[in-house]
């Protein structure tokens, strides 16, 4: 059964971006959904919907992503297949403009799962992807005016980092990910992100570190989306993951998995996932994430905030 699902990042959307949101993962459900309709690949149709996510400035992806600390623009992806648990994955990269695309070739073409730093832009030189800057001017904006804040004493750090997205929520929001599922049963799992404002250089979250925030096996694939930290000490698409091998829908183990990240940490999340059978499902413990799905059975794509 074909099924994908996308997600924009959980977190807080103004209301002025509600709209250009649920656009963006419309168009990237929908460009996604063409591919499996065309190739019926999972892995083409999650590179698809990814890619244009990280193409859409709105999100923390590709273009648009957040700034460092020092002013970097530092991007993770990573993407897998269920049936054999291939996997690619990219941290700290600079400088592309499509961050999962890269990891694709790291799952393809290498031996590897993750490269960080300059060695991933490296081996995005040698595989012919052309330098790219993903900063616009409305991040370079935003990282001016919350470094000054920083420097001034009026926020502290994120070494508690609630206490800035407290200050500042729509901060959170902005990963983007997928879950796709091809007619032979193929489900694969794709996830990108710039990361966390103001993040310490070399900081790496939950997106490339497989179990974390990207995850997929023959029973099912997540893709998460929150604070990096919470993600990764709950091994939160993992987690939901094991649920759905115990044939436990899509929808109840993902909202069982942001069950535990509010009850046992207190952490902020969202995940989306599919199921063996096509079935999806998706939840947070945060006031937005823009999701968009489409399956064989569904006359249109469903979009909900």
């Amino acid at each position: 059964m074909k099924s994908i699902i996308v997600h924009g990042g959980a977190g807080t959307i103004s209301e002025d971006s509600i709209e250009n949101a649920k656009q963006g993962v419309r168009l990237a459900a929908q460009a996604g959904y063409n591919v499996l309709l065309k190739s019926n690949s999972a892995v083409d149709a999650c590179c698809a919907a990814v890619n244009a996510l990280e193409d859409n400035p709105i999100f923390n992806a590709g273009t648009g992503s957040v700034l460092t600390l020092d002013g970097k623009c530092e991007m993770d992806a990573a993407i897998m297949k269920g049936s054999t648990l291939e996997a690619g994955a990219i941290a700290g990269i600079e400088n592309v403009k499509n961050p999962i695309s890269i990891a694709r070739k790291v799952m393809e073409e290498t031996d590897h799962v993750l490269l960080i730093g300059e060695g991933a832009s490296k081996f995005a030189s040698v595989m012919g992807f052309p330098v790219y800057n993903p900063v616009t001017e409305h991040r370079k904006k935003q990282w001016a005016e919350l470094k000054e804040r920083l420097l001034e004493g009026k926020d502290p750090h994120w070494k508690r980092i609630k206490d800035l997205i407290k200050k500042h929520p729509e901060l959170l929001r902005g990963t983007v990910g997928c879950v796709a599922m091809d007619d032979s049963g193929e489900i694969v799992a794709g996830t990108s992100t710039g990361g966390v404002f103001l993040k310490l250089f070399g900081r790496v979250g939950d997106t490339p570190l497989l179990g974390a925030g990207t995850y997929a096996t023959s029973s099912g694939g997540a893709s998460a989306t929150g604070i990096g930290e919470g993600i990764m000490r709950t091994v939160l698409s993992k987690t939901v993951c094991n649920f759905m091998r115990m044939d436990i829908s899509a929808q109840s183990a993902s909202a069982a998995g942001i069950d535990m990240v509010t009850n046992v940490i207190g952490s902020w999340a969202g995940i989306i996932a599919i199921d063996r059978r096509g079935n999806i499902g998706f939840a947070k413990n945060t006031k937005s994430m823009p999701v968009a799905y489409m399956k064989e059975s569904m006359q249109k794509i469903e979009v909900s905030i």
